[in-house]
């Protein structure tokens, strides 16, 4: 059962307290980390351009989930040779790899991405055109999450190299996180749980640590076997799949009235009889059920296997119900989270130029949006909202076995469409280069502190040990491999 809220608003509070006090201590001068971030700073600078140039290769490549294979080689290629250890293959998904530095706690690892989303070609100008027609494209900025992720990774590898540092850097090279989730699948395998911490973040149209989360997801097929019949001649002898379909989907339909306002449905329907002079006998749905809660997300999926019941009973077939993945809602961790705003402060304001604004501005007109171009604030810092708002991700599995923080960085224009051609176009070019760069900063100069002060992960880890307090988490996948679900 999860704690009550009363309870958890006081933990909060007490968690951020800590968090400040601590993170003021520090700045008093009790641990000189200022003089070892500049050094991480100058090793991003020193790796730019062969960072740069592995962002716009993968983002040329554009590999969808499960099948990043040349980007993944990329990646372990290059931690490789800069000295990491690397195992790939990991988890039993081709395409997963991690790349370790170093020795002995703290163990902090790094989350990395790079597939890509089907449909969404786009060459680097500010008017949609598919770089290659039907192709795919970076429309959530992968390419740069991972080569800015790695690039982290490589200026702590270096601070340890030269015995500034102690401790293991960790970087995880995670595939699939537009579609099976393949965090989860390295979660299940076990991959996190010597972690003291682990970091990660996200492009964006703001610069903002990410204290609101995600919410939990579960994806699932429903199947309705019946039988086929002429739907003029004889009708009587069929049995109709897809009207089983309709039922449920009817019946989903009127759940929203009774669910409480963080649920969100979705659905598409899959097969629904070939020609309509045929009773159908096959029919399927694909179906994602969302919750601020993955407690709540599992009281919905008990509710979708009695609808799946209940509708093939009325309609006299039969039917499967098969979970394919899901992920749980991100266990934020303000401690975390304040230190990371910190150093977001310390480096101070992303900046764009003339040319970089104008081309967001043209964007901006092409969609007959408010030319606002590119927002180079930090946003302040603000109290969690009590329920997150839009998208899923697999990061929230990871945040459920070590303590997680993620932030935010701009790389797109104000207002635009995400999962579309505009963040594709800036990810391909100056705007997406600099956001990656920024985003390195940040997540080095917090793995410095991290390092340094022991005191920060003890409090991320008391955080983390009270917010998942009597909730049992368990992966929403099935055994097995992730299987990609087509049409």
């Amino acid at each position: 059962m999860l704690i009550n809220k009363k309870h958890s608003a006081f933990s909060v509070f007490i968690f951020l307290i800590l968090a400040v006090f601590l993170i003021s201590s520090v700045a008093s001068g009790a641990i000189p980390s200022d003089k070892k971030k500049k050094e991480a700073l100058a090793s991003i600078e020193k790796h730019k351009a062969e960072i740069i140039a592995l962002s716009d290769q993968i983002w040329q490549l554009a590999e969808t989930a499960l099948e990043e294979t040349q980007s993944s080689k990329l990646l372990a290629d290059y931690a490789e040779a800069q000295g990491f250890k690397v195992e790939r293959g990991v988890a039993g998904l081709p395409t997963a790899f991690i790349a370790t530095y170093g020795q002995g706690r703290p163990v902090i690892g790094v989350l990395g991405e790079y597939d890509a989303l089907p449909g969404l070609s786009q060459k680097a100008q500010p008017v949609k055109e598919a770089l290659q027609p039907g192709a795919a494209g970076q429309g959530c900025g992968h390419n740069l999450l991972g080569t800015a992720a790695l690039s982290s990774a490589l200026a702590i590898k270096e601070l340890i190299e030269a015995g500034k540092l102690k401790g293991t850097v960790r970087f995880y090279g995670t595939p699939a996180e537009e579609a099976t989730g393949g965090k989860v699948y390295m979660v299940r395998a076990g991959l996190f749980n010597d972690l003291d911490a682990c970091l990660t973040w996200h492009p964006g149209q703001e610069t903002e640590v990410s204290v609101d989360g995600s919410q939990a997801i579960v994806e699932f097929i429903v199947e309705f076997f019946g039988r086929a019949a002429h739907a003029a001649g004889d009708p009587w002898n069929g049995r109709s799949a897809l009207a089983a379909l309709e039922l449920y989907t009817t019946g989903l339909n009127r759940m929203r009235e009774f669910v409480k306002p963080t649920v969100r449905m979705h659905y598409s329907i899959l097969n629904g009889g070939d020609v309509p002079n045929v009773v159908p006998a096959y029919a399927r749905l694909w179906c994602w059920l969302r919750d601020s809660k993955g407690t709540g997300v599992q009281q919905l999926m008990d509710r979708a296997r009695h609808l799946a019941e209940g509708a093939a009973l009325m309609a006299e077939v039969e039917q499967k119900l098969t979970v394919c993945g899901g992920n749980w809602e991100t266990l934020v961790n303000l401690t975390g989270e304040k230190l990371m705003f910190n150093n977001m402060t310390w480096l101070g304001p992303i900046k764009f130029t003339p040319e970089e604004q104008e081309f967001a501005k043209e964007i901006q007109k092409s969609l007959g949006l408010e030319p606002k171009g590119l927002d180079e604030t930090i946003q302040p810092w603000a109290a969690p909202k009590p329920d997150p708002e839009g998208g899923s991700t697999d990061v929230g599995d990871v945040s459920w076995q070590v303590p997680t923080i993620s932030f935010d960085v701009t790389t797109a224009p104000i207002d635009t469409p995400w999962h579309a051609w505009p963040v594709v176009a800036c990810g391909g070019m100056s705007i997406g280069h600099k956001g990656l760069i920024y985003a390195a900063q940040i997540l080095a100069t917090t793995m410095v502190d991290l390092y340094e002060n022991p005191k920060y992960i003890q409090a991320m880890k008391e955080e983390f040990e009270q917010k998942r307090k009597g909730v049992v988490y368990k992966p929403f996948v099935p055994e097995g491999p992730p299987v990609i679900i087509k049409k």
